[in-house]
């Protein structure tokens, strides 16, 4: 586990020789440099981002939450275009959680559910994820969701199921506890009804119950948490026994090019152990 590009809570005037460093092109040139870098590496096929710090950037630049999770719904747009840029072929973002929906106050979880109301809309009707052939999955109880926007995640769902380019998934009412006793009862209710032999149950069997047993890599290779928190949140529990965990002090509606492509360089120069 790693922190990386410490920018919360950072005074005004560091804030000032960010925008000055940026309008002299100097992260510009700094970006070129490390894409040449990674691209010279290996290139995660998966990665997985807790989108963290929504709620506190707004707090800090004096605007209200709603604020804060509509920048970061276009981080994440331009977020994703990197990735998949640069090679990586599957994406999990992790938007909402099953405690966020209990928890929270419901101004902010209906702020979040608008947010994701308007750009499924956009993306049924623009078609962008269509052009770029990426199937789309939730991850989650859509159960708990607003009836619209269930279905709405499941037109997407359907509209992008024969691709297998480029693969999204989005985390959305879901828990990693709650995924995996969901897993286990589907489990149970075959070995009840016989079609599967309780001797034959292992870890690979198991794994194919989960919500990721669609995708060609369901391990995430990297994990990305923004804001500064240094925890998992419940998130992919299962899958992600193995993956390279790195933390940036930076909140999302802040994130740019460079701090993915310096997380990437982080997981580049480790040596993956796979608990040996």
């Amino acid at each position: 586990m790693i922190n990386l590009t410490p920018v919360v809570g950072l005074p005004r005037y560091a804030r000032l020789l960010r925008r000055v460093a940026s309008a002299l092109g100097i992260y510009k040139l700094y970006e070129k440099i490390l894409e040449a870098e990674v691209r010279g590496s290996r290139i995660p096929s998966h990665i997985a981002v807790i989108l963290d710090g929504n709620r506190r950037w707004a707090r800090e630049a004096g605007l209200p939450p709603e604020l804060g999770y509509e920048e970061g719904a276009r981080r994440v747009e331009e977020m994703l275009k990197w990735c998949y840029d640069i090679g990586i072929r599957t994406v999990t973002l992790y938007v909402l959680s099953t405690e966020n929906l209990r928890r929270r106050r419901p101004e902010e979880v209906r702020a979040v559910l608008n947010i994701l109301r308007k750009y499924l809309r956009r993306e049924l009707e623009e078609g962008e994820l269509v052009r770029r052939r990426v199937r789309v999955k939730t991850l989650g109880l859509l159960h708990l969701l607003p009836p619209d926007v269930a279905s709405a995640l499941r037109e997407l769902e359907e509209r992008t199921e024969g691709f297998s380019e480029r693969y999204l998934n989005i985390a959305v009412a879901y828990g990693g506890r709650a995924e995996i006793v969901e897993a286990a009862k589907r489990l149970a209710r075959d070995v009840v009804s016989g079609k599967v032999r309780l001797e034959d149950v292992d870890e690979e069997l198991f794994e194919k119950y989960l919500q990721t047993a669609h995708l060609p890599n369901p391990y995430p290779d990297l994990v990305i948490r923004t804001s500064g928190e240094v925890r998992i949140s419940n998130f992919l529990l299962w899958q992600i026994a193995y993956s390279e965990l790195v933390f940036l002090d930076v909140y999302w509606p802040e994130f740019r090019k460079i701090d993915l492509y310096r997380a990437i360089r982080v997981y580049q120069r480790r040596s993956r152990r796979y608990g040996g």
